[in-house]
């Protein structure tokens, strides 16, 4: 049985509900984050891909569509079934399942490249290490597996909820990882302008 996470204890609230209203979850946009289409044109995605906490599946059908193999999971159903549905109305092979962030080696998988799209800056110190330790057992380690992830910024004007620092980065990816880069960035919500809210983009290699 999956233990609520801090977010969900703060809020009261499954991760689903923010699916189940009338108007869409904060962070869907209704299509991938600019700074994910920018890393994929650059070729930043190689070989296969898993994309931690999916949401309805944006960021991952529009790597699908570049012909990656792609697994997006999360805990709500409600988005994976409108991810799965996306998949099917675009003729997409992207894969989605429910899965705890916190216990990933249960996927029994690893893969060359993960994306990380606004669930780190979810957790609370205690849980961005055991989230750290738990995509260690999905990454692979050959040739240097390598993670992206997009975060919330303490750093600038009008931030995200959950902001973090590039310390709270480097403290949770201490152990079998190394920080490759972290540079700033700006991520795109419902309730920010078209320039989205200040971020941190961390490029981090499997060690």
């Amino acid at each position: 049985m999956r233990k609520p996470t801090s977010h969900e204890r703060m809020t009261g609230q499954h991760w689903d509900a923010s699916y189940q209203r009338d108007e869409p979850a904060p962070w869907d946009i209704g299509g991938p984050q600019p700074t994910v289409v920018r890393l994929a044109a650059g070729g930043g995605f190689t070989g296969s891909v898993l994309d931690a906490g999916c949401g309805t599946g944006e960021n991952a059908l529009h790597l699908a569509s570049l012909g990656l193999p792609v697994l997006g999971f999360d805990v709500a159903g409600t988005a994976l079934a409108m991810a799965r549905q996306k998949a099917a109305d675009r003729r997409l092979a992207a894969e989605f399942v429910e899965a705890d962030a916190l216990r990933l080696d249960r996927l029994g998988r690893r893969f060359d490249t993960v994306l990380d799209c606004g669930l780190f800056h979810t957790f609370d110190s205690d849980e961005r290490r055991e989230y750290a330790a738990s995509l260690a057992t999905a990454t692979a380690t050959e040739h240097g597996g390598t993670l992206y992830v997009l975060c919330f910024s303490d750093e600038g004007t009008d931030t995200g909820p959950h902001p973090v620092s590039r310390e709270d980065l480097t403290a949770a990816f201490g152990v079998g990882w190394t920080v490759a880069a972290i540079v700033p960035e700006r991520v795109r919500t419902t309730f920010h302008d078209e320039n989205g809210a200040p971020a941190w983009l961390a490029t981090i290699r499997r060690s």
